[in-house]
């Protein structure tokens, strides 16, 4: 999920890492509201996709 969380802030916000970086420049970024909107669809799809995929795997046993 890290590694998927990651990939989504770098398409849609273009942040390179997540991890705090004890800089204000780099901590700190502005994003418009349209790749925000973007990054959030992306991780609800991932969410929905991942519901989907247990419930599938929870039949199948």
């Amino acid at each position: 999920m890290e590694q998927l969380i990651a990939e989504i802030a770098e398409k849609h916000l273009r942040l390179e890492t997540l991890e705090e970086q004890k800089s204000d420049r780099l901590d700190f970024k502005e994003h418009a509201v349209w790749n925000i909107k973007a990054a959030l669809e992306a991780a609800y799809a991932a969410g929905a996709a991942s519901t989907k995929l247990e419930a599938v795997t929870r039949q199948g046993k």
